[in-house]
């Protein structure tokens, strides 16, 4: 079997997603997601110029010698463009091989270590009581454990509060979002408190911090939320600096999740080895694959870490379905990231897997599970998007 064909198709049913599509001279297809939120057209680039045209007339089952030619052979290592294109390629080999096996993919991972994927949704409010109000919505939902995010009083526009611009809504530079640490180390404790006491203590708390504090100021709040039993607190900090959570770590016992931004094994070493952490965040889409990301779990789970595989509405179907055959297959699984798509989203990419009753499943079909409505993916074309940036009430960007 070789490869004959290899696309790149940028799309924006709602927000734009880059996908690589590799075909046999059997006929088989296999789908990768290369979504890189913000800077999709750079992944565009690295793959049209520099990547597809290395794939052509190669063997498609060799899976890992491919891996390790696209990130040796480019001299430049590591980073998210290129580990985002990487993981396009390595997912859709992985669908190509277990579609000619005729199997789900986590049956090539060496079937599966549960019976269903557990699942955590996002809630988020203005204030206390339309965060309440959000986590009821959720709990309808079927949502079994829950991330919160409330506005901070004197802030206009906050992360995971403010509501998302539609695609047409973009504006031609980034979002300006506010910040102010102190009001929320003094917020965040009174949010958690009012949603146990409205929920109890038996609904899983998650909460993102989303790399905005200093070390000291992480440990502080992980010691000032100890009370309301987190499962955990995500990106306390910002991780390149791996050593800031041993101050952390030290401070306080809430659990602790990092590693959505980290692209290579390289950016967890310190963090795995002295255990720093509880929950590796990475996701399929930017850590080159499912063939890196299970070493990191295996390497992980020798020091009782858990899986937590970022899942949020800029990782497609196609890299969510790739996610939840890992999911399925590894022992050390903690908890999924579960945003969902738009309607259209899935009507672009006709996906297998399913939510229900707070839990996931890759499905049985055979592959990945996904398959891409090319027709429908070119009616709805890129458009310019950006993540937000923040500023404090200075005027300055924030020094995170």
């Amino acid at each position: 079997m070789k490869i004959v064909d290899a696309q790149v198709v940028v799309t924006s049913p709602g927000r734009n997603f880059v996908t690589l599509k590799i075909t046999t001279d059997e006929g088989l297809t296999g789908l990768g997601d290369a979504t890189l939120n913000g800077r999709e057209l750079s992944v565009v680039s690295y793959l049209t110029d520099h990547v597809v045209p290395l794939l052509i007339g190669t063997d498609p089952h060799r899976i890992e010698d491919t891996w390790q030619y696209l990130y040796r052979g480019a001299y430049w290592r590591r980073g998210p463009v290129t580990m985002a294109a990487i993981a396009a390629v390595d997912v859709a080999l992985w669908d190509i091989k277990a579609k000619a096996a005729g199997l789900p993919l986590y049956q090539l991972l060496g079937g599966a270590s549960r019976e269903r994927i557990r699942a955590y949704g996002h809630a988020a409010g203005r204030d206390i009581p339309e965060l309440l109000d959000c986590v009821r919505a959720r709990q309808a939902e079927g949502y079994r454990a829950i991330r919160v995010q409330t506005g901070v009083p004197g802030l206009t526009n906050v992360y995971g509060v403010r509501p998302d611009l539609s695609v047409s809504d973009q504006l031609p530079r980034p979002v300006v979002e506010d910040w102010d640490t102190p009001a929320y180390l003094r917020h965040l404790p009174r949010v958690l408190e009012a949603v146990r006491a409205e929920f109890g203590p038996g609904l899983p708390l998650l909460h993102d911090a989303h790399h905005r504090l200093t070390p000291i100021q992480a440990a502080r709040l992980g010691k000032d939320v100890e009370p309301y039993d987190l499962f955990w607190l995500e990106d306390c900090t910002p991780a390149e600096n791996q050593e800031a959570l041993r101050l952390v770590r030290r401070h306080t016992t809430t659990p602790l999740a990092i590693g959505e931004v980290f692209n290579t094994v390289f950016d967890y070493q310190t963090l795995i080895n002295e255990q720093l952490i509880d929950y590796v965040r990475s996701a399929v889409t930017h850590f080159g694959g499912v063939t890196p990301l299970r070493k990191l779990f295996d390497y992980a789970a020798q020091y009782q870490i858990k899986s937590a595989v970022h899942g949020p509405e800029d990782i497609s179907p196609v890299g969510m379905a790739a996610a939840l055959h890992l999911d399925l297959a590894i022992h050390n699984f903690g908890i999924q990231e579960y945003s969902g798509h738009t309607a259209l989203t899935g009507e672009v990419f006709r996906h297998a897997y399913t939510f229900t009753d707070g839990y996931l499943h890759p499905g049985e079909a055979p592959g990945i599970g996904v398959e891409l409505d090319e027709e429908l993916a070119a009616a709805h074309p890129y458009r310019p998007a950006y993540l937000p940036v923040n500023r404090l009430a200075d005027g300055s960007v924030h020094d995170w």
